[in-house]
């Protein structure tokens, strides 16, 4: 069966609305559904990717300046509104769970993201620092194994899935993010230090980890080495290149998480419903892929759904559910 899920981000500023709207949203699909922890960006410092991930981190504390989060010799403020908010989000998910069983899944800043987002106390990226880049790869890997355990812990029939977001990745690969002048770029890291470091992340939960980038220029043969069980990607404009490259790594082994529902307003949508799944039938029909492999593709928006109201925001992820349930239609074709 084709599944259906979602990225992450969701309006609003209440967590037990979010978590509700998505819970019955994605567990009333037909048993498609992956269900997930919402994120509200809009709830302010500590609810944003940086932030909330930021407080994850296992010894080494950050805190907010005007220029973003930056890591800091002890825990301040800042940062216990971040863990103020996660226990918030947590205890709602145990609730809106309470003797669930099923998929359930949550999201993760990845640690280049984190790397490229945070400063070091003299203001420059920690990507820009070999050592620091090491200690925060380390030091994220050991928050998301106590994380998922807690999480483990409050829901015990969820069958887990982790998100590893790295919105950042395209740009530490190439050399693209500024120092802290402004005048002056931070050397590129190298392809193998960069999938080293998912990797290690990625091997501190042994179950179900997808990697997800909304950046259509992602290098999928670099994002299909760190041992991520799917690649999460923007496809809403993919061409016969980009289906390759998704192809080759299909044939590894790895699963997608096709991002074909555009992130805007629907104004049609049975239209959009039937615009998302011929992105997939087309894609893999022009790779030549197999129909039957439908089955191994979870639909999703291209991104997060911050931007949208919340109504929209509930329309765009009922497309993708019924755009999901037109494909398995098709699995057998």
């Amino acid at each position: 069966m084709t599944h259906v899920s979602g990225i992450g981000s969701w309006p609003g500023d209440s967590a037990r609305e979010a978590i509700v709207t998505v819970r019955d949203l994605l567990t009333d699909v037909d048993g498609l559904g992956i269900p997930y922890l919402p994120e509200l960006p809009s709830r302010g410092p500590g609810s944003d990717i940086i932030g909330r991930s930021a407080a994850l981190l296992v010894d080494l504390p950050v805190g907010l300046e005007p220029s973003g989060w930056r890591l800091t010799d002890r825990p301040g403020r800042d940062l216990a509104r971040a863990g103020s908010l996660w226990r918030q989000d947590l205890d709602e998910l145990a609730e809106a769970y309470d003797g669930y069983a099923g998929p359930l899944k949550i999201q993760v800043a990845g640690p280049w993201t984190l790397a490229a987002s945070i400063e070091l106390p003299r203001g420059e990226r920690v990507v820009s620092d070999e050592g620091a880049r090491r200690d925060l790869v380390a030091s994220l890997a050991e928050g998301v194994r106590r994380h998922v355990g807690e999480v483990q812990r409050l829901v015990p029939g969820a069958e887990l899935t982790v998100q590893l977001d790295e919105p950042s990745v395209v740009a530490v690969l190439a050399g693209r993010l500024p120092t802290a002048s402004g005048y002056g770029r931070v050397r590129a890291v190298d392809r193998a230090e960069v999938a080293r470091g998912i990797r290690e992340v990625r091997e501190a939960y042994a179950g179900d980890v997808v990697l997800h980038t909304c950046d259509p220029t992602a290098p999928v043969e670099i994002l299909a080495g760190t041992g991520a069980s799917a690649l999460a990607l923007d496809l809403t404009d993919a061409g016969p290149q980009r289906w390759e490259a998704v192809a080759a790594a299909l044939e590894t082994g790895i699963r997608l998480w096709a991002g074909v529902v555009p992130t805007a307003p629907v104004t049609s949508p049975a239209g959009a419903v039937r615009e998302a799944t011929r992105r997939v039938a087309d894609g893999f029909a022009a790779v030549g892929m197999p129909s039957a492999r439908l089955a191994e593709v979870t639909v999703t928006p291209a991104c997060g759904l911050p931007g949208l109201t919340p109504p929209q925001a509930v329309t765009v992820q009922r497309v993708a559910a019924d755009a999901a349930r037109e494909i398995t239609e098709k699995e057998d074709g």
